[in-house]
């Protein structure tokens, strides 16, 4: 299989915030927001595999700055990793006040995006021709961002498997801001 370039599935979205976006604080919702990035990231992530796909996971997804009413959204999404059948798909999002030519960076997220053939089984993609080193950059970054979630699954599934009520689990909870209102003898931790 033929590697493609970053350049050849790079997907661009923009649409305008409507009223209908909005949240009662006046502000775009933002699950709209997660919408589009999903959008654009199936739509990078197709051109890249050829092959319809499939959305596995969504990191750092954190909200910098609000949308508002009127103003210009731009998704920009590029393929930063290819696995055998995955693709990481960054996607960075702007806001651009039409009116003032204001731009601000409000999101930046990382979309893992999994190949399917016609069968709904995984499919492998063509690897990815780095042809920067920005694109470099990103690869290896996005490896990093891989290896330190495995390993940040597997320190919390150790840290759940020892986190016992009955061995002071209970203790831990009289420093935060909440009550336990039942017998303690009455939970089965095995649940």
């Amino acid at each position: 299989m033929a590697p493609k370039s970053v350049a050849s599935s790079r997907t661009t979205l923009t649409e305008l915030m409507i009223p209908s976006y909005a949240n009662f604080g006046g502000k775009i919702h933002g699950g709209i927001l997660l919408s589009l990035m999903d959008k654009v990231a199936f739509a990078c992530a197709s051109k890249h595999s050829g092959a319809y796909c499939v959305t596995v996971s969504v990191d750092g997804v954190n909200f910098r700055q609000a949308v508002e009413v009127g103003e210009l959204v731009s998704l920009m999404a590029s393929v930063n990793y290819v696995g055998r059948t995955s693709m990481v798909i960054g996607i960075k999002v702007i806001a651009e006040n039409v009116r003032t030519g204001t731009i601000k960076h409000t999101n930046t997220s990382y979309f893992t995006m999994v190949a399917t053939d016609d069968d709904h089984k995984t499919t492998e993609v063509p690897p990815l021709l780095l042809e920067t080193p920005d694109e470099t950059r990103r690869f290896l970054e996005a490896m990093k961002r891989k290896e330190l979630k495995e390993a940040y699954k597997e320190d919390f599934d150790n840290e759940k498997s020892r986190m016992r009520l009955e061995d002071g689990g209970l203790e831990l909870l009289k420093k935060e801001r909440c009550v336990v209102d039942y017998d303690y003898g009455d939970f089965d931790d095995k649940k």
